[in-house]
């Protein structure tokens, strides 16, 4: 199992509150718009991370996680499983705390190496789904 409850548990309560979300756009047809809203309304800081960056829900967009000027506690990816690897292997190298990769998104590799960074993970799941939850 990639998310067992209590790490699912401590990225949403412990991790800090600035989430970066890669795959987030302004399209809000896109299942990442959403999940950035209900993370925003939960008191996370939503970063856009898009090659288009653009500001999405008042936050102002980066074209890549290295672009980011500040600290960023959890990556959140929405990206398809084959290019989701280089992405976890970027959260770790900027120091990120913790990594989610959304319902859908699979690298058995990308989990265990960013494991092994120390970083915590989840995958498969959707923080968006979780968070009520912890009520």
């Amino acid at each position: 199992m990639y998310g067992d409850p209590a790490t699912i548990r401590k990225i949403l309560t412990e991790s800090g509150d600035t989430w970066a979300v890669v795959g987030l756009s302004s399209n809000e047809r896109r299942a990442a718009y959403g999940v950035a809203e209900v993370l925003q309304r939960f008191g996370k800081r939503v970063v856009p991370v898009h090659p288009k960056a653009e500001t999405v829900h008042g936050e102002k967009g980066y074209a890549s996680l290295a672009d980011i000027p500040f600290e960023v506690d959890v990556v959140d990816v929405f990206v398809n499983s084959d290019l989701a690897g280089p992405v976890a292997d970027e959260a770790v190298a900027i120091g990120a705390k913790a990594v989610w990769f959304q319902l859908g998104v699979l690298d058995e590799a990308a989990y265990d190496r960013t494991r092994a960074a120390g970083l915590d993970m989840v995958m498969d799941r959707c923080p968006a789904i979780e968070i009520p939850r912890l009520g």
